[in-house]
């Protein structure tokens, strides 16, 4: 039962799912805190994956949203939200993904990595806390309007840290995505690659994008906020909130530091994770500390 003491989740529908582990998943947990689940392998396979993702799925794919603990204070920020005025980011895109029978929608990031291979978004994004992982997960870059040019990278492995997959803790609410090649291809070879970075300085000025598919956003465009963020004001994470109006859909959007707009590239330091009940225009993200470095540092060579 959700009650008022509880976050809500941009992709609350996630929450309460029944926590039964998908057949065949290959989990694992590793020393150092990060848990990561083998999707299946092959080009047959991933073939599969991006062919169930009909025009009729991408357009009925859920956003439903819970509501969460009562809001107190929002910090102030330079946009509330606005659709981005250029041509999509090649780095950014929308997410795609199946959990216990619902189709559903994220917003992800590409970051530079050894694979060349690997995106950041949301872990409810990927896993739901204890519970089942996703699976039918696509990144689409550059979306707009139902597609985008270079079509989908299908996942091959997923990665979260600890913290989220045994206590579903917001403050760690963050994956990692290494996706297969397509047609032979790595993402960052395709779109580029944005810098990430960690135990960076609070409240520093950021862009952060994503797709919402709520109220006055349709989910066929890109959007965006900017502002300098504010710690949690009530202390329950050491997520930081700005204000930010981007609804369901923007989870796993990536919060950028020294972006220019004339590469479409920036530094990762936090995604987009939760809203607090009566804060609806206050977007929170998780700080990216030592337990998401790790996380990375696993990731990008797996």
């Amino acid at each position: 039962m959700v009650t008022d003491s509880w976050i809500a989740r941009l992709l609350a529908g996630v929450v309460g799912l029944s926590p039964v582990a998908l057949a065949g998943a290959s989990v694992q947990s590793l020393p150092d805190t990060v848990v990561f689940r083998d999707l299946p392998a092959g080009q047959v396979q991933q073939q599969r994956v991006l062919r169930y993702w009909t025009a009729d799925r991408r357009a009925s794919a859920r956003q439903v949203s819970t509501l969460g603990r009562r809001g107190r204070a929002a910090p102030k920020a330079v946009s509330t939200g606005a659709l981005w005025p250029a041509a999509p980011l090649g780095t950014v895109g929308r997410v795609f993904f199946s959990m216990n029978g619902q189709d559903y929608l994220c917003s992800a990031a590409t970051v530079r990595s050894t694979n060349r291979d690997l995106v950041v978004t949301s872990g409810h994004c990927a896993k739901n806390g204890s519970g089942d992982w996703a699976e039918n997960w696509v990144f689409v870059p550059a979306y707009r309007d139902g597609g985008g040019p270079h079509g989908g990278f299908a996942a091959r492995r997923m990665f979260v840290p600890d913290q989220w997959s045994t206590g579903a803790d917001d403050g760690y609410d963050v994956a990692m995505v290494a996706l297969a090649p397509s047609g032979g291809k790595h993402v960052a070879d395709v779109v580029g690659a944005n810098e990430i970075a960690f135990g960076r300085p609070r409240g520093q000025q950021v862009h952060t994008f994503g797709y919402p598919s709520y109220e006055r956003y349709d989910g066929r465009r890109l959007a965006y906020c900017s502002g300098r963020p504010s710690d949690d004001p009530y202390g329950e994470t050491r997520a930081q909130g700005l204000r930010c109006d981007l609804t369901q859909g923007s989870s796993g959007g990536p919060w950028m530091t020294s972006f220019d707009p004339a590469t479409g590239t920036g530094t990762v330091v936090s995604v987009s994770s939760f809203k607090y009940a009566d804060e609806e225009r206050v977007m929170y993200g998780p700080y990216f500390g030592d337990a998401v470095r790790k996380l990375y540092t696993r990731a990008e060579k797996g």
